[in-house]
């Protein structure tokens, strides 16, 4: 009886030599491919959808005609690929973009008569489309990591969309009867909304309406950050710390002074504390932010609630420019 060798079993010698993550990336494929969704199936539902959409959103918006509404599936559709592979690329989902695309379209398609309803409808179709999809394409890739089966993270999403279908009307009607949404000096501006509009309008006239030397300035701005960006990815370390990011900067005016002071303070609070104890901060600024803007965000659920039983503050604090008085 003599030792048996690895030259025994060619199997065993193969596992010797192939890595750990040739295993692994093998186990992860075949658990996904596994459980695919039939093509037949995923075309069968978007006809479907397309379908419904192309007979009832002419009832909601007239401006948007039925076939506009179709155009915008078959566009979407090309879109949504993009996005999804973008999305699955960088967790980056860039579907207002996409809809912005389709905003400039539809608009200067309809043209005066309706061009910004109907811009505005489209592009809210559109993104609809294109954000599910960079959604879902962010779903499969957590499960394909997480060996999940596709079907099950395809059937989640139905009843999270099914559920969104009740929930997200009720919150909007929630936040439309408590707040007064839209309103520049409210709690709620809405700065998107007029974003969006102003863009629709711009679709439907042209660069004509926007205001003097707007788009020179605008021009100027964009190459600017650009040159400014690869001063700073060209500059050594030592320096380039003390060139601000400029979509930092971008935030602050895009959205608000509100969610900027929001910021500023959580900046210093982690400056602070990197001071104090660099490691701890590392380890637990995620969680702490994290848990500061949910519970910011969950407060306002009961803000609306007890608005709606009007129910005021006992103290209110509220910030306000100064006048004088001649």
């Amino acid at each position: 009886m003599h030792a048996q060798s690895k030259e025994d079993f060619p199997l065993f010698g193969f596992m010797m030599v192939m890595p750990f993550s040739y295993f692994k990336e093998k186990l992860l494929n075949e658990v996904f491919l596994k459980d695919s969704i039939p093509p037949w199936l995923a075309g069968s539902g978007y006809v479907g959808l397309a379908t419904i959409s192309t007979a009832i959103v002419p009832m909601i918006f007239p401006q948007l005609k039925w076939y506009l509404v179709l155009f915008a599936y078959v566009v979407a559709l090309l879109l949504a690929f993009c996005n999804s592979y973008g999305n699955g690329l960088t967790d980056w989902n860039l579907a207002s973009t996409y809809g912005k695309i389709g905003l400039f379209i539809f608009a200067s398609w309809v043209g005066q008569h309706g061009g910004v309803i109907a811009g505005l409808a489209a592009c809210g179709v559109m993104m609809s489309i294109v954000s599910t999809v960079g959604d879902l394409m962010h779903d499969f890739k957590t499960g394909y990591l997480t060996l999940s089966s596709p079907r099950s993270m395809f059937v989640s999403q139905l009843i999270g969309t099914a559920l969104g279908c009740v929930i997200a009307p009720l919150t909007f009607w929630l936040y439309w009867t408590s707040f007064d949404i839209g309103n520049p000096d409210g709690m709620f501006k809405a700065p998107y909304a007029i974003i969006f509009r102003e863009m629709s309008i711009m679709g439907v006239e042209g660069f004509s309406v926007l205001p003097r030397h707007c788009l020179a300035i605008c021009s100027f701005l964009f190459f600017g950050a650009i040159a400014i960006k690869l001063i700073r990815d060209v500059t050594p370390n030592g320096l380039s710390k003390f060139i601000p990011l400029l979509m930092a900067m971008a935030v602050s005016f895009y959205i608000g002074a509100y969610f900027a002071i929001d910021m500023f303070i959580g900046t210093v609070i982690l400056f602070v504390w990197e001071m104090v104890n660099r490691k701890e901060s590392e380890e637990f600024a995620g969680a702490v932010a994290s848990g500061l803007i949910c519970g910011d965000g969950i407060w306002s659920v009961p803000s609306a609630i007890l608005s709606i039983m009007r129910i005021d503050p006992p103290m209110c604090m509220y910030f306000k420019p100064s006048f004088t008085y001649g």
